[in-house]
């Protein structure tokens, strides 16, 4: 008896056929004496239109709703069916004995497959192959560690929910909005979804908050001071100041132009300062690895790509180049047992970035006991993004981007922490306070794979060489008026921040902790919401 190997895509199935040895190609199939690989083209089966379920439900009327079926049945997609009916035809093949899932690792590659079984009616034994890295080496280990049917079933269920809530609300929702908008005219239609709508909520309720949005005058005070070795500038502070309710209130800003000028008058009566100095050592760690939510929100920040185009440029990279794992990850770390294979990864990278991983390697800089990187309870489905050990290939600008991306987070993960000095220094006129602060960079650490080297803070060094409070000159001051400001308007960026922690905007206490970690949408999907708001023209 043969083994079916379904993928998701026509181009895994070459990839599986190739690291699996199966070089007979008949039609779009590839077949030896113990295996048939053929492939879906993404999803091949939909659930039914209402009028498939029944025929009176072809007019939008709001006697009609709510549409609930007792049981949703399952039909073709009209320009897939082709496709379809040859899968089907392969899996009630008599040599075929078993078949495997190699969809997309995931929640949607599972629904993909689970749809093409069921509408064949099979009942042979299913298996599961978990795919992370596109490599033959990645291929052939999956192959070789075949799950169990069993052990995707809460994968399963949770693909048909969300697939069959989708289905109730989108279409109970939107037919019950345009009816209510626009009538039985047929002209428009307001789309309503289970991911979509509520992401509207929160433009919608930004938006609000802007327009309602009632400015506040501040004031503020700069001067700057003289001392031996130089000048240097500070603000006016509140001293003791705490933060409070209101969110525009901060230790720099005075509400009342009277009593800023009160104190410009003061101090400059004053003219000298009182100078002491508070320094402390800050570090810093590297970021954790990216999941595809942080990727995308970061190149859209750094260059401006739409979260659709990241997803698009990682999956090639992912698919079609070899060069990074499987992209649709909601985990920040990686398996504990990775160690071998990050090492393996940095050892493929030349140039520049093949410098820093060198650095990784030979100080054995990879502690798999970093809970930070390497972490079973904290992986999901996928793990991390990170490149392969595959050569550096000829990409495309975007690629080349996105990709320097990921190896720069990977390679600066394992370096040691950056460490600051940070100096705060205060200059005091009689009850009045100015404060100044330095930063200056003296252990690059991981910042080093970013090009970042030591550095200088700007701030002259007090000139009382015994560190005794040293005496500043006021050599001038001026007050600055301003405003405060109304939220912005989400960026795609920050939009992609909100759906991922969008429990935070619920008010109701169980409600806000089933969704704690989860969000709106998930990595793989966030992408095409936006796209889908966008075109709706909402």
């Amino acid at each position: 008896m043969k083994r079916l190997i379904i993928a998701e895509k026509p181009s895994v199935a070459t990839d599986l056929a190739k690291a699996l040895g199966v070089k007979t190609k008949e039609g779009d199939s590839f077949e030896n004496d113990e295996l048939i690989i053929d492939s879906a083209v993404g999803h091949l089966v939909e659930l039914p239109k209402p009028d498939d379920i029944d025929k009176t439900l072809k007019s939008w009327r709001f006697k009609t709703l709510p549409i609930l079926p007792e049981k949703f049945k399952l039909q073709a997609i009209e320009r897939n069916a082709k496709k379809l009916k040859s899968l089907v035809k392969l899996i009630k093949r008599k040599d075929v004995g078993e078949i495997v899932n190699a969809c997309d690792a995931g929640r949607e590659g599972e629904l993909i497959f689970t749809y093409i079984y069921e509408l064949a009616k099979s009942k042979k034994p299913t298996k599961r192959m978990w795919m992370l890295s596109m490599t033959k080496d990645g291929l052939t280990e999956a192959y070789g560690n075949l799950k169990e049917q069993k052990e995707m079933l809460s994968l399963q269920d949770a693909a048909r929910c969300r697939s069959e809530a989708d289905w109730l609300i989108g279409i109970n929702g939107t037919r019950a909005f345009t009816l209510k908008m626009f009538g039985l005219s047929g002209k428009k239609a307001a789309t309503v979804g289970r991911v979509q709508t509520p992401t509207i909520g929160m433009l919608v309720e930004r938006e609000r908050e802007i327009r309602a949005f009632k400015p506040e005058s501040y004031w503020r005070i700069s001067a700057e001071f003289n001392i031996e070795n130089g000048p240097y500038w500070g603000n006016y502070i509140r001293e003791g100041f705490k933060k409070n309710e209101n969110p525009h209130d901060k230790e720099d800003r005075i509400w009342d132009e009277e009593t800023a000028k009160k104190i410009l008058k003061e101090v400059e009566a004053i003219g000298k300062a009182d100078i002491t100095e508070q320094k402390k050592r800050s570090t810093q760690a590297a970021p954790r690895l990216y999941d595809l939510t942080t990727l995308q929100r970061e190149a859209n920040t750094r260059f401006g790509l739409p979260a659709g185009k990241t997803l698009q440029v990682a999956q090639a990279l992912y698919e079609k180049h070899k060069m990074i794992t499987y992209p649709r990850t909601a985990s920040k770390v990686l398996p504990e047992d990775y160690g071998p294979s990050c090492e393996d990864a940095l050892k493929n990278l030349e140039g520049e970035l093949g410098t820093h991983a060198k650095k990784v390697i030979s100080e054995n800089l990879i502690d798999t006991k970093n809970k930070r990187i390497f972490n079973n309870k904290q992986v999901t489905d996928h793990f991390a993004i990170i490149p392969t050990d595959q050569k550096l290939k000829k990409l495309n600008e975007v690629e080349e981007k996105v990709y320097d991306m990921i190896v720069r987070r990977f390679i600066a993960v394992f370096y040691p922490s950056a460490g600051f000095d940070i100096t705060t220094r205060f200059s005091k006129f009689g009850e009045h306070m100015f404060k100044t602060e330095g930063k200056v960079l003296v252990i690059p650490g991981w910042l080093a794979v970013y090009g970042k080297g030591e550095g200088h803070d700007g701030l002259t060094a007090l000139s009382d060489a015994d560190g005794n409070p040293a005496v500043s000159t006021l050599t001038e001051a001026e007050i600055e008026a301003d405003e405060t400001r109304p939220p912005t308007r989400y960026s795609e960026a920050t939009l992609l921040s909100a759906m991922e922690g969008a429990g935070k905007f619920v008010d109701d206490e169980e409600f806000a902790e089933a969704m704690k970690g989860k969000g709106l949408g998930t990595p793989a999907t966030r992408a095409s919401i936006i796209e889908h708001v966008i075109k709706e023209r909402y």
